[in-house]
Formats: C-alpha cells, sequence, structure tokens
C-alpha cells in the first residue's frame, strides 16, 4: 500500500536509488496521529497531517504537488494530484447543503448525509485552454493571476448550457477581440490546483484586430517561433500544446 501524505500543501516523498517515489509498506512511514483527513484511493492511502512529519530519516522530504512532476512518475505524480482533489473535496464537504446535517463517507468517492440522505461527489471545474495559430505566428498572452513573468495561452471556465467548442470560441472573443477558425481538439488534463479539467484545442486566426481584455490580461502578442518568450513549465498542457505547435504536428 502506499501513503499520499500531505502536510498543508506539501507531499511527502521517499529518496530511492534513482530518484524518488511514494512511501509504502504494511504501515505509514510517520505517526499519523491526530490527522485531519484520510482517505482511501484505489487502494491506497491519502493523508493530511496537521503537524509536519517529524522524526524522518534522510531518506525522505516533502515537495509540492507541481514540483514532484518533476520527481516522481507521471502515474504517482497523477495519483498524487487526485489525492489532492480528493483531500480539497473532503474538506470542502463537511455538511450538507440542503439540511446543514454532518456528511459522511458513503464509498471512496462518495458522501452521504447522516440526516437527509443527500449524496454529493467530488465536482470538476472545467476549462479550455486553446492555441491560435497565425501563419507562422502563435497567440501568447500574460493573464494577471500568473505568479511569474511567463507568457501562457488564451483559457477559462466552460459556463452552464454551453459546449467546449462553444467556450473555446467565446474566451477567444472575450479576454482578445479576435475570431477562430479550425476548431481541433488535441487532449486533456486533469489540474489539481485545487480540482481543474483542462481541455485543450488549436485553433487558427480567423480575423480581427487584437484588443486585450485588461481585466484578465495584462500582456498579449503574435511571437513567432524563433522568438518566443517565456513559457509555461513543462507539467502543464499549455506547453504541450506550445511544443506540438513546435515541432510541427499541432
Amino acid at each position: 500500500m502506499r501513503y499520499f501524505i500531505y502536510y498543508k500543501d506539501e507531499l511527502l516523498l521517499k529518496r530511492t536509488s534513482d530518484g524518488y517515489t511514494i512511501p509504502e509498506g504494511a504501515q505509514p512511514p510517520v505517526e499519523l496521529k491526530p490527522w485531519i483527513h484520510v482517505l482511501n484511493v484505489d487502494g491506497d492511502k491519502t493523508f493530511r497531517i496537521d503537524q509536519p512529519p517529524i522524526d524522518l530519516d534522510d531518506s525522505f522530504e516533502t515537495c509540492g504537488l507541481r514540483k514532484s512532476f518533476y520527481k516522481l512518475t507521471n502515474e504517482e505524480y497523477l495519483k498524487a494530484g487526485k489525492c489532492q482533489e480528493l483531500l480539497y473535496w473532503d474538506q470542502n464537504t463537511k455538511f450538507c447543503g440542503v439540511c446543514g446535517g454532518l456528511m459522511q463517507m458513503h464509498t471512496d468517492i462518495s458522501k452521504r448525509c447522516e440526516q437527509c440522505g443527500k449524496e454529493v461527489w467530488p465536482q470538476l471545474a472545467t476549462a479550455i485552454i486553446v492555441l491560435v495559430r497565425r501563419g507562422e505566428e502563435v497567440l501568447l498572452v500574460h493573464a494577471r493571476n500568473f505568479r511569474s513573468d511567463f507568457y501562457g495561452l488564451v483559457a477559462g471556465f466552460v459556463e452552464t448550457g454551453e459546449t467546449l467548442e462553444e467556450a473555446v470560441h467565446r474566451e477567444v472573443r472575450e479576454e482578445t477581440g479576435i475570431s477562430i477558425t479550425n476548431l481541433r481538439y488535441f487532449g486533456s488534463q486533469p489540474w489539481p490546483y485545487p480540482c481543474g479539467l483542462m481541455v485543450g484545442f488549436f485553433a487558427d486566426y480567423a480575423g480581427g484586430e487584437l484588443h486585450l481584455q485588461r481585466s484578465e490580461l495584462s500582456k498579449g502578442a503574435w511571437f513567432h517561433k524563433d522568438n518566443l518568450p517565456t513559457i509555461p513549465e513543462k507539467l502543464s498542457i499549455a506547453r504541450k500544446l506550445i511544443d506540438s505547435w513546435l515541432d510541427g504536428s499541432g
């Protein structure tokens, strides 16, 4: 059994001769009482503890989930993300939204109100992200909520009652003022920060002048492959879209 152990936003990792992995064994590697949350996740366990792990030897370390992408296998990183999402869901669904009763775990991924029987499951915030091409150029933008000075792609949440494709057209129009055509699906990615699903597309420029939505974007422009600004890290679907465009497959 593996143990996905979080203290705040830090994940406990085990050093190995080849790098890092998730701790596993018959017993957890640290004292887990008191804990805040404990859940079963596909045969493994995930915990959120309310004090930093102590009495660990040098074979252990902690790091944030984003940084763990560069240390774990892809399977371990995705599972760690799922665990963090479920811990977030568990923490934010303590009481029933209908009657205010206490919510208790019913299955590994559902809860039931002990008073009225209302059942809830983890919910995803679905968002689209799109790489827009104009000849040999690509549209890159800097959102105001970016933590550093990199450029990414137009993205936004899907609204109630619209398709993914409608959301792409709407977000591009709202944030940049341009229109697009030849919309093509690229892929999707769980985005556990804290509970998202990113759905990626390619599109071609169709017309219009670039007018940025200043409440959302601080910078944006068309860039050639030979003159790119700083782009997102490799863990993101934004980077996968850009890399696919750079190698000619997108």
